[in-house]
């Protein structure tokens, strides 16, 4: 199956609600292919660990658009921008590591969709101010830190370590939009997982 074939439902339908997420064993599905790459698989298995992680890469890819279309959307202050660019940055890391994985299975991975696409998919059309862009944000960055969070127990030594980098990072962001949302800060423990 070429990168053109794969039809990736959005980021924010993967990963955006608690309740409307996906699963922590699809998820794990997902990263849990990077393991793979410096052991002996046969080519079914292979194949199946390309696509899996270029399902990952297409979620980052749209993570990296948000990010970019809420830089330049005018509805953010210039403050919140720099905040966005970093956390876009980070997301850029994500998906770097998440390609070398594929690129070591010998396969190619998935390119990025075009603006248009990402536009419609994020229901940019209702973002109307700078609180609909954080919320909007947080929603899917809350989701991102619970999936990795998931995948962890499931994978090999070598990347269970970078699934706990990954939802520390989205975690961080979490944090960081919730502040900058007036978000109180939880009571209970456990916030994450």
């Amino acid at each position: 199956m070429t990168a053109s074939e794969l039809t990736m439902p959005s980021r924010r339908a993967l990963i955006g609600g608690a309740s409307k997420t996906l699963s922590v064993a699809g998820l794990a599905m997902i990263v849990s292919g990077c393991s793979y790459a410096a052991a002996p698989t046969s080519a079914g298995a292979t194949s199946q660990d390309v696509e899996i992680l270029n399902a990952a890469i297409a979620l980052e890819h749209e993570g990296i658009a948000a990010y970019q279309i809420a830089a330049t959307s005018g509805l953010l202050q210039p403050a919140v921008v720099e905040i966005g660019v970093t956390f876009q940055g980070h997301h850029k890391g994500h998906r770097d590591l998440l390609i070398k994985a594929v690129e070591q299975l010998g396969g190619t991975a998935t390119e990025e969709q075009s603006q248009d696409h990402y536009v419609e998919a994020l229901g940019v059309a209702s973002l109307k101010n700078q609180e609909d862009v954080l919320r909007l944000a947080l929603k899917l960055e809350r989701g991102a830190a619970n999936a990795y969070l998931g995948l962890i127990p499931s994978l090999g030594n070598d990347f269970h370590q970078v699934a706990a980098q990954m939802a520390g990072d989205e975690a961080f962001h979490a944090a960081i939009l919730a502040s900058a949302l007036g978000e109180s800060i939880p009571k209970a423990p456990l916030m994450f997982g």
